[in-house]
């Protein structure tokens, strides 16, 4: 278990480290991000293989309004306006989606707080979404911390603190309920 891979970004309310590379699409080799790398030689040093893979996040309205104009600005782009998804959801990895594990993980979850709503385009931040509360990435591919191992079952979850409809308390008990509901899952396959 790692407990908070970004700290600095975790006390500032920022996705970026101090030199604004995003720790968690730094997974790969030759991270620029010492927080990434880090985390990739604990996990080479332990060897073996891992069964299971939770990463948990938090988006808040900052992400919005600070991080993704800033993020424009330094690459050079223009800034399209989004919005943040108001409620719980997670991200599976496309090339091993683990549908299952994924719905266990919004069925707990369900009981403490509510679950992002596709948008009008059955979409959540710009991706399909699968099931109820569930979209997928290609982690590997895009340097994502849930990338980082091999195991059969990855998920990230993503909780808005920010939303008129919770508590913080609430986002906690959510993380916990994520990480109880897939357990409870993987438990009940052996």
């Amino acid at each position: 278990m790692a407990p908070c891979v970004s700290p600095w970004g975790y006390e500032v309310i920022n996705r970026w480290n101090p030199t604004a590379t995003d720790p968690n699409r730094s997974f790969y080799d030759n991270s620029p991000a010492e927080e990434s790398a880090a985390v990739m030689a604990l996990v080479q040093r332990m060897g073996g293989d891992i069964f299971a893979h939770i990463d948990l996040h938090e988006t808040t309205d900052s992400d919005e309004t600070e991080f993704r104009p800033a993020l424009s600005a330094r690459d050079g782009l223009e800034y399209i306006e989004g919005s943040i998804p108001d409620g719980f959801y997670t991200v599976g990895d496309t090339d091993k989606p683990s549908p299952e594990f994924q719905k266990a993980i919004i069925d707990s979850v369900r009981t403490v707080t509510h679950i992002a709503p596709p948008d009008e385009n059955n979409q959540i931040i710009g991706s399909d979404v699968v099931q109820n509360g569930v979209i997928n990435y290609p982690t590997k591919k895009l340097g994502l911390c849930a990338g980082l191992t091999n195991a059969d079952f990855v998920s990230t979850t993503e909780v808005y603190p920010d939303s008129d409809k919770v508590t913080d308390q609430e986002c906690n008990d959510a993380q916990v309920a994520a990480i109880v509901g897939g357990l409870d899952y993987l438990l009940a396959l052996r």
